[in-house]
Order: structure tokens, then C-alpha cells, then sequence
């Protein structure tokens, strides 16, 4: 049983989702959420609790990107970012844990990272330090939580052909006057199984972190990234 959070007006857009849960037997239900809201964090995951009759598993996956030069970056930007990227994890992890012991089940908390938290990339540079924020606070949180059962891990995926990514190439472009799509081709090239991954890819990993298959594992960032860094 599966819950969508995200902010009200993606609800449209989840319900495509929810259907395909419900077609594979299980119930599906949509929560509005602002992560970068500790209380609405709160409010929501109490929702999913009561909504779905339990909650073992929370996939922190909200995030955005900003493509900028360094001496670019604002106050305002950092500010945007941090509340999204990082302030949403240690909420999520904060609140997942409290409702875990609440409910007296070993939980499991699954944090979106990057292969930007393991090393950093120009242009990148307010991005790659919220992610090593994740891995770092992935990595201390699960030493804290492992005492009551729970598992803290996260995934960090390479080159994605998202609409993030589509959103990263055409900043690149504006800034190095490459084409569009060249940037992606050009890091895609680097990866050693030859294509750039899709969202399937991550979900493999992501399925992995929430099932019983993981129970000794924590602490642990898995790269996804067809190969391109080794950790």
C-alpha cells in the first residue's frame, strides 16, 4: 500500500500513479504535502497512517536543482534549496522515526542523494553540498535510529533522463553555449554501461531499500549510476 505525497496541484498528475497501485491490488492514496513544512510533514504522514491502517517506509525523494556559477548563487537561492534538499530529510527522518516508535514497527527510511553527494560538479556547486548534506545526515541517522530497528539508507543516481535533467542541460547550454542535448550526451558518454538511466533503474534500488532484502543494511548510500564514480 503506497501513498503519493506532493504539493496540491500535482495531484492531477498522481492519480495516473494511484491508479496503476490499485490495479496491482493494493491501496493507494494522495497526500498534499510541502516538505520544506515540518508541520504539514507531521499532519500528513498521521493522514497516511490513519488512511492506509500502518507506515514502515518513508521515501524522501522531494528535490530540485539550481544551475548556477558560484559567484552567481544568492542568499535566496541557498535559502530555496537547503529548505527542499536538506531541511525536508531531517524533517522526514524526524517524523518517519517518531511514527515508527508510535506505531511499535521497525521502520525503514530511504533518502534521495546523488552521484553530486559523493563528488562535486561545477555548476552544481549549491546542489552537490545539499547532497553531501544527505549522505552525511543518512550516515548519522542511522546510527541513531539503529538502536529501535530502524534502517536509514539512500540512493544517489547518475545521469537520469528526467525533466530534471532537461532542466540541467538547457542552464548548461545558456552557460557554455553547447547545444541542446549535447550536455547530456556528452555526460552520458562517461557512463560505463552506455545509456543514461531511467527511472526504473532507481526504482529497482529504491524497492530493494524498502523490502525485508535490506534488513542489515544502513547507513549506506548506493550509487545508481550505470557507472560512473565507484565508491
Amino acid at each position: 500500500d503506497v501513498a503519493i505525497a506532493d504539493l496540491p496541484h500535482q495531484e492531477e498528475t498522481a492519480a495516473e500513479v494511484l491508479k496503476n497501485i490499485e490495479a496491482a491490488g493494493q491501496k493507494a492514496h494522495f497526500v498534499a504535502l510541502d516538505v520544506s513544512d515540518k508541520a504539514n510533514f507531521e499532519a500528513a504522514v498521521d493522514e497516511v497512517a490513519e488512511k492506509l491502517g500502518g507506515f514502515d517506509v518513508l521515501v524522501n525523494n522531494a528535490g530540485i536543482a539550481q544551475i548556477k556559477q558560484l559567484m552567481e548563487i544568492t542568499e535566496e537561492d541557498l535559502k530555496q534549496i537547503y529548505s527542499i534538499n536538506v531541511f525536508s530529510v531531517f524533517f522526514g527522518i524526524q517524523v518517519a522515526a517518531k511514527k515508527f516508535d508510535e506505531l511499535g514497527v521497525k521502520g525503514k527510511i530511504i533518502n534521495a542523494a546523488s552521484i553530486a553527494a559523493i563528488q562535486g560538479f561545477p555548476i552544481l556547486s549549491a546542489y552537490a553540498t545539499t547532497k553531501f548534506a544527505v549522505r552525511g545526515l543518512t550516515q548519522a541517522a542511522a546510527q541513531e535510529l539503529a538502536p529501535k530497528g530502524h534502517t536509514v539508507n539512500a540512493y544517489a543516481p547518475g545521469i537520469v533522463g528526467t525533466g530534471m535533467w532537461k532542466q540541467i542541460d538547457e542552464e548548461l547550454s545558456k552557460i557554455n553555449g553547447k547545444p541542446i542535448g549535447q550536455n547530456f550526451e556528452e555526460y552520458s558518454s562517461t557512463i560505463a554501461l552506455g545509456r543514461p538511466s531511467v527511472p526504473e533503474d532507481v526504482a529497482g534500488v529504491v524497492s530493494f531499500l524498502a523490502s525485508g532484502n535490506s534488513d542489515y543494511v544502513t547507513g549506506q548510500v548506493i550509487l545508481v549510476d550505470g557507472g560512473m564514480l565507484y565508491n
